[in-house]
């Protein structure tokens, strides 16, 4: 496999794991609810998943830069959701 189907793979496989968040968060979002989700599993991703951003800084990987970056901020969406609706 060369280098841009590599590229072109890592672009897909990050597309695909970045868009799964998006439901949790449209959910999250309507229902003013994040009762059922792990407050620590959250805080832990995030910091993985930031840990992951820096890495792809490191090697210069645009794919794991990108999908970083982004599912970095849905992520943190859904923590800002938790702490914000911990009541409800």
């Amino acid at each position: 496999m060369d280098m841009d189907n590599t590229k072109l793979l890592g672009l897909v496989a990050g597309l695909l794991t970045t868009l799964s968040f998006v439901p949790q968060v449209v959910k999250t979002w309507r229902s003013r609810s994040a009762r059922d989700l792990s407050l620590v599993m959250f805080l832990l991703y995030c910091l993985g998943v930031f840990l992951w951003m820096i890495y792809g800084f490191m090697i210069d990987e645009l794919p794991v830069i990108l999908w970083n970056i982004i599912t970095l901020i849905l992520a943190s969406i859904i923590l800002v959701f938790k702490i914000r609706y911990k009541d409800q």
